[in-house]
């Protein structure tokens, strides 16, 4: 068998029987209407004499992106650009329009490719139909195992056209047209009074036709968001998720590792009871009795634990070494109310507060103590308290842990949110506006 490609035929040439210019035909027995660019006559190609349809005038004349005539290979096949036409339609007072064009090969028939914006997608006409279904309270169709969601209904009128077509095209005509999608895909319903076509368009970016045409220069810049442009998004917020939980999951099994590497031992705790005196008048501060901190370099938590009730303390913390006299100064303020108003019982702050000492080593150690309540209030009998202190060696913090999960979440969420951001503008040009 030979692997030679099948030539394509040769361009017939006629005449244009209104202007006597020259009409090429190029979808041979396919073509029923063919336009005579001289003049714009559309012609019926199924006649020796090329009898003229219809003429009509155009307020402008269109100039194809990808020229008449032009072959290049679509999917491996090759096809040549053998007509266009334009069409619009009209929402809120605003016309808008786009471009088809017409491509065939004669052994595997037409296709189409639409041009919108920059945006293009390669179209087939649909031999079997899709079923009809819906999605909430939105209407939807399905086909091959896919949902497409309906997008919008329009009126699309020709606008303009120009080369062959193998159907009676004519200025003028309108249709009922029904989009329905499933990124990169798209279903299009068109219906007349006598005839419903169902077509199937996939989303493929202007590069991709530049280089399959051979075409100069850079294809249009895409504007907007088009129905079923791909999100760029759009598999990759899942991914990122499930990347975010397998390294949640790491996380947390070296979180709880560690707690099991660290003995958590309580090195220092004593009670104690305080009543602010008058300012100037008693030193407040006091030193504890010296404790051990045995084993490696590790954390260091001092923990307070406040009787105290509608009332604040503050203190003045220091951890020093006896040997030594190194000391590491800290402080903590405590601050516990409650009470009862118009939208019931409310509670804010609360009685206990801790600190946690990074990388303390062992040896002898002692804390300096200075608590202090509200001088203005030194005679209440409520301004006094009872607290215990608390030193625990080789504490777990979570503090790390936290953060790892910030970061951790950071891609996902941004992923979520970009792909979030391209729905919302996909669906504000639909039937649909917010939805998504």
């Amino acid at each position: 068998m030979s692997t030679q490609p099948r030539p394509m035929p040769k361009v017939r040439s006629l005449a244009c029987p209104n202007c006597g210019g020259t009409v090429e035909v190029r979808g041979l027995g396919r073509t029923l209407t063919v336009v005579c660019i001289q003049c714009l006559s559309v012609l019926d190609a199924t006649t020796p004499s090329l009898q003229v349809i219809q003429q009509f005038r155009a307020k402008e004349r269109f100039r194809p992106l990808i020229p008449l005539g032009v072959r290049g290979k679509l999917n491996g096949i090759l096809y040549e650009v053998i007509g266009m036409q334009v069409r619009q339609m009209t929402a809120d007072g605003v016309a808008y329009h786009w471009s088809e064009y017409v491509l065939f090969n004669p052994y595997r028939g037409f296709r189409y490719l639409t041009e919108y914006n920059g945006h293009w997608n390669v179209v087939s006409i649909l031999q079997a139909l899709p079923q009809a279904a819906t999605r909430g309270i939105r209407p939807a169709a399905l086909y091959m195992g896919a949902t497409y969601r309906r997008f919008q209904g329009y009126q699309a009128a020709t606008i303009y056209v120009m080369g062959e077509f193998p159907w009676r095209v004519q200025v003028g005509e309108s249709v009922q047209c029904d989009d329905f999608i499933a990124p990169p895909r798209m279903l299009s319903r068109e219906q007349t009074s006598d005839e419903t076509v169902w077509s199937l368009g996939e989303y493929t970016p202007g590069a991709v036709i530049w280089q399959s045409f051979g075409l100069k220069g850079k294809p249009p810049i895409p504007a907007g968001v088009f129905a079923n442009q791909p999100s760029p998004a759009g598999g990759q917020i899942g991914a990122a998720w499930k990347r975010f939980l397998v390294w949640l999951a790491v996380l947390i099994f070296i979180q709880f590792t560690a707690m099991l590497f660290h003995a958590g031992k309580t090195a220092f705790s004593q009670r104690y009871s305080f009543t602010q005196q008058t300012a100037g008048t008693h030193e407040n501060s006091f030193v504890t009795d010296v404790f051990e901190l045995s084993g490696r370099i590790s954390d260091v938590e001092v923990k307070v634990n406040t009787d105290l009730d509608n009332n604040w303390a503050y203190f003045n913390l220091a951890l020093i070494n006896a040997d030594t006299a190194d000391a590491y100064d800290f402080s903590r303020q405590v601050s516990y109310y409650h009470g009862r108003d118009s939208d019931g019982t409310w509670t804010e702050g609360g009685s206990k507060a801790s600190a946690v000492l990074p990388s303390i080593p062992a040896g002898r150690y002692y804390l300096r103590i200075e608590p202090e309540m509200d001088t203005a209030a030194a005679r209440s009998t409520a301004n006094s308290m009872r607290y215990q202190i608390q030193v625990i060696r080789d504490v777990t913090t979570w503090s790390f842990f936290f953060i790892g999960v910030v970061l951790l979440l950071i891609p996902p969420i941004w992923k979520t949110v970009r792909g979030g951001s391209f729905e919302q503008k996909r669906w504000a040009e639909s039937d649909y506006s917010g939805g998504g």
